[in-house]
C-alpha cells in the first residue's frame, strides 16, 4: 500500500456582511461536483497565515489579513490530481463587506473545475442537496464565526 503524502493547507472561513460564507463548487472528471471553503495547500516554507492570505488572494482577488487560525483539522482524500494526501487543514476566519469575487488569480485546473462560487448561509448549508466540506461547516461556522 503507498503512503499518502503530507499536505499541509490553509483554508479561509469568509464571512460576508449578510453572515454568509463563501463556497466554491468543484466539478472534477472523476467524481461528483462538491463545494469547499476557499484555500489550498501551503508552498514550502510557507506558514499557514501566509497560505492562507496567498490563496485568498489568488481565489478571491482579496487582499485581506487572515487574521489568527481558528480551527484545525487532519483529514484523508484523494486530490483533483489523483494523489492520496493527509492534509492538515488550519482554518482562518475572515469577515469582508466586498462581495466581490475575482478569479483572474485561479490557476489552469482551478478555471476548469472551479467556475462557480455562491455565498451561502448557515441554513443553505445544512440543506444542501450536494456535499459541502468540510461536513461539519455548520457546526464550525457555530463555533467560530
Amino acid at each position: 500500500m503507498s503512503r499518502r503524502a503530507e499536505r499541509p493547507a490553509a483554508r479561509i472561513l469568509l464571512i460576508d456582511a449578510a453572515d454568509r460564507v463563501l463556497l466554491f463548487r468543484f466539478v472534477p472528471d472523476d467524481r461528483p461536483p462538491f463545494w469547499v471553503t476557499p484555500g489550498g495547500a501551503a508552498d514550502p516554507g510557507e506558514s499557514f497565515a501566509e497560505a492562507a492570505r496567498r490563496e485568498l488572494r489568488e481565489e478571491t482577488g482579496l487582499d485581506l489579513d487572515c487574521g489568527p487560525e481558528v480551527h484545525r483539522r487532519v483529514v484523508e482524500f484523494v486530490t483533483l490530481e489523483n494523489v492520496p494526501v493527509t492534509a492538515d487543514e488550519r482554518y482562518f476566519l475572515i469577515r469582508s463587506d466586498n462581495c466581490a469575487i475575482d478569479p483572474s488569480g485561479h490557476t489552469e485546473l482551478e478555471r476548469r473545475v472551479m467556475q462557480e462560487w455562491r455565498w451561502f448561509t448557515r441554513e443553505e448549508i445544512a440543506e444542501w442537496h450536494e456535499p459541502i466540506f468540510p461536513v461539519e461547516l455548520h457546526l464550525l461556522l457555530e463555533e467560530v464565526a
